[in-house]
């Protein structure tokens, strides 16, 4: 939890940012779709930052010819910059850390769908790796292999201080590929390319950095999952204003066979993670309630809307046990037969 005091030191600074409004993080608002170019979009979602609070209001548009779900308009670079701000980093650093770091049975799956395909690999790079938590369990699975890790964050540097990778690289993943071509037997992305501005940009970076004959390992939020549909704004994957782009995975497979790969596998069940009502419910409570102090709110929150809060949460426990037993026992068995996995994973080999 944050200290009042390194609230209230960075408030001057956010209330600076929010002088001029918030247009100025949006770039101009597309016409045509980013992946296949055509004009025939809709909106299929609008929402708030309903994680951090910060003022602004999103939206997402879904191509009607290839599926594609984007946010338009776009973060701009000073966008970009505000809303991740405090987010992965600086005050939300710890709580960040603490998600990431207990989550080690999920990373162990992961690292064990590349066995099928090369239970050997060499060297491995592992792309938006933040804090290097993925590396430092796959090691387990995988004891002699090589993990590296690249993030634009700090985290990455974090992550090799405390010897999770063995080599950091913080930076733009295409302006490093040059660098690292055709080094590495792996590569990974674990919901990465979501954030990123241009997928494209990122796959075809993957393509010169693995080696022929090596493997592409993508997971990413699935925007066809009925839970998207169904639990609309409260649908954690959506994760706005973070995650700019929804690839779904014809799209995906399409893209990667024209760049040189070939998918060996395509996994639903697997990539799912039992969260989705548990999330749904805390987002609806967290939204509801008066909202926790923050640098970007003008000012702390009194005595009476801290109890209010409090209340409101309390009063939520027996949804949100119920919405976590349901996730775990009842939806996770069937997630991929009723179409609720909200993530797939693909492995592509290198031709």
């Amino acid at each position: 939890m944050s200290k009042p005091n390194e609230i209230e030191a960075l408030r001057p600074a956010y209330r600076r940012d929010l002088a001029e409004g918030t247009d100025r993080f949006f770039e101009p608002p597309r016409t045509t779709c980013p992946w296949c170019g055509s004009d025939r979009l809709a909106t299929r979602l609008r929402t708030t930052d309903l994680l951090q609070h910060k003022p602004g209001a999103f939206v997402l548009d879904r191509c009607q010819d290839c599926a594609h779900t984007f946010q338009n308009p776009r973060l701009s670079e000073s966008g970009l910059e505000f809303y991740y701000r405090d987010f992965y980093d600086g005050l939300g650093e710890q709580k960040m850390s603490g998600t990431f770091g207990g989550r080690t049975k999920m990373y162990r799956g992961r690292a064990e769908s590349m066995i099928p395909h090369d239970p050997t690999p060499k060297n491995w790079l592992d792309v938006g790796t933040g804090h290097g938590h993925f590396c430092e369990a796959a090691r387990e699975v995988l004891p002699g292999t090589a993990f590296d890790g690249l993030d634009f964050t700090d985290g990455v540097h974090l992550a090799a201080r405390e010897g999770r990778v063995e080599h950091a690289y913080r930076g733009a993943f295409p302006d490093l590929a040059p660098e690292l071509a055709a080094r590495y037997d792996v590569v990974s992305m674990f919901h990465y390319l979501e954030h990123s501005t241009d997928p494209d940009r990122e796959l075809r970076a993957a393509h010169e950095t693995v080696r022929p004959g090596g493997h592409l390992l993508i997971e990413v939020p699935d925007p066809e999952s009925r839970y998207a549909r169904l639990l609309g704004r409260w649908w954690l994957p959506w994760l706005q204003p973070q995650h700019l782009h929804f690839v779904p995975v014809a799209n995906l497979r399409e893209r990667l066979t024209e760049l040189g790969f070939t998918v060996v596998a395509e996994e639903h069940a697997e990539a799912h993670d039992p969260v989705d009502l548990l999330a749904a419910v805390w987002l609806a409570l967290d939204h509801t309630a008066p909202h926790d102090d923050a640098p970007w709110l003008p000012e702390p929150p009194g005595a009476l809307r801290r109890t209010l809060r409090a209340a409101l949460l309390i009063a939520g426990i027996p949804a949100l046990i119920a919405g976590t037993l349901l996730d775990r026992f009842a939806v996770r068995p069937l997630s991929h037969r009723l179409r609720l996995s909200n993530a797939y994973r693909v492995v592509a080999r290198r031709d």
